[in-house]
């Protein structure tokens, strides 16, 4: 089965899917939030049902001395309303340092600031998910 990777920000949710052998991570989207958690854990769960997931991995944003700050309480809060919302199984992966990944990656690649800014989720919830799969595999 598919895992679906999200890279959970306050501004935007980046989404990356695997493929059904759980060897390769892809980017799927990245979504503007609404201000309405219902409507987003809606819009995710759109997701689940599309690709026919039985995982999420969620990415922690550890510091960098690999303690827990303010922000992963707000993430295992999320992941804790998506816990009632579906029924997949939810695992953390430490996201230290992925969005820098991605950012660096668009730079290298020639992506412009402009479309950096709408896809950089998404490449960091594909880092998260690969990242894991890896781990898996």
């Amino acid at each position: 089965m598919r895992k679906i990777a999200l890279d959970v920000g306050t501004v935007r949710i980046g989404i990356a899917t695997s493929d059904p052998m759980g060897i390769i991570a892809s980017g799927y989207e990245t979504f503007t939030r609404t201000g309405d958690l219902q409507a987003d854990l809606q819009k995710i769960a759109s997701v689940v049902k599309e690709k026919q997931a039985d995982t999420f991995v969620i990415g922690l944003p550890l510091n960098m001395d690999g303690t827990e700050g303010e922000k992963v309480i707000e993430i295992r809060a999320f992941a804790e309303e998506l816990q009632k919302y579906t029924d997949l199984k939810i695992v953390f992966q430490d996201e230290r340092l992925s969005t820098v990944s991605a950012e660096k990656m668009l730079i290298e690649s020639g992506v412009r600031r402009e479309k950096r800014k709408k896809v950089i989720d998404k490449v960091a919830a594909t880092i998260i998910l690969q990242t894991y799969l890896d781990r898996l595999n």
